[in-house]
């Protein structure tokens, strides 16, 4: 059975709080929110807190990392969708924005955006190629595991002929 094909999967990662080099947690506002995620076999991803709450504006945030999860969680559903569809891709790209509320007292994402721009190859059907962004996001594994709407509103563009 190929790793694709088993219903049970694990992803795994060392978080270490960095910031303690700076100091302990002696104030709100004073301690350092920076930390580090390992990750067996690729590279660490240094990260803080959103500067909202404190954190290094130069480094990824959480924040940032469940929208680019979103976001790239939905490209690579919609590009196998294509290949496996005869829709030739020519480039993607997304301008994916999430937003993040007060409700009932606690502070959470409402609602993530997807803006997926799409060129695909002269002959390719671009009603297709719009159509799969549905399908894309009802088997995005990240999508499907978040309790706000994803939403998608792709443009399709078929590149001129050469």
């Amino acid at each position: 059975m190929s790793a694709s094909a088993s219903d049970e999967h694990h992803f795994d990662c060392r978080l270490v709080w960095t910031g303690a080099a700076k100091g302990p947690t002696s104030t709100y506002e004073g301690y350092s929110r920076e930390y580090r995620v390992d990750f067996e076999g690729k590279p660490s991803l240094k990260g803080s807190a959103a500067p909202v709450f404190r954190g290094d504006p130069a480094l990824h945030d959480p924040e940032d990392l469940l929208v680019a999860a979103l976001t790239g969680c939905h490209c690579l559903s919609y590009l196998a969708l294509c290949a496996r569809g005869g829709v030739q891709v020519l480039a993607y790209e997304d301008a994916a924005k999430g937003k993040m509320e007060r409700v009932e007292g606690v502070v959470r994402f409402t609602e993530v955006m997807l803006h997926p721009k799409v060129t695909i190859a002269p002959g390719s059907d671009a009603e297709k190629a719009k159509s799969l962004h549905e399908r894309a996001h009802a088997i995005c594994f990240i999508a499907n595991s978040v309790n706000f709407p994803v939403k998608h509103a792709p443009t399709i563009s078929v590149a001129a002929p050469v």
